[in-house]
């Protein structure tokens, strides 16, 4: 699958923090996400837009990246955040409550740069 970029921003406490992310908006890049990547930018992450805000499962099978999951709910804020999830896990990380969206970054990302549940996301991948 071939992925578009945008730019995302989250609002935190500690003022804005900007990274470069693909967008997988449909369900064969759903699938897929970063499955089988060795690397990502530390500015870097994917986004996963859904047509419809839904309770949202994803899993780490064929990920070798530990990563931070991010939803994000209809408001575009970030609803539940699970932290440092384990490569290759079949281990199925939940939204919690329904959202529109996932960001995943870097694991350690959310920590180093202290994003909250709460904080708001901007970008142009929200629109149609």
């Amino acid at each position: 699958q071939q992925f578009s970029t945008a730019q995302l921003a989250i609002e935190t406490a500690e003022g804005m923090r900007q990274f470069t992310v693909e967008v997988a908006k449909t369900p064969g890049q759903h699938a897929q996400g970063l499955m089988f990547r060795r690397r990502l930018a530390a500015d870097a992450g994917m986004l996963f837009v859904y047509r419809r805000v839904e309770m949202i499962a994803m899993w780490m099978q064929h990920t070798l990246i530990p990563l931070d999951m991010l939803f994000i709910d209809a408001s575009l804020r970030i609803a539940h955040i699970v932290q440092r999830t384990i490569p290759l896990s079949t281990e199925i990380i939940n939204s919690l409550e329904p959202a529109l969206s996932v960001l995943e970054l870097n694991a350690g990302t959310v920590s180093r740069l202290g994003i909250k549940p709460g904080d708001i996301v901007a970008s142009a991948a929200f629109r149609n």
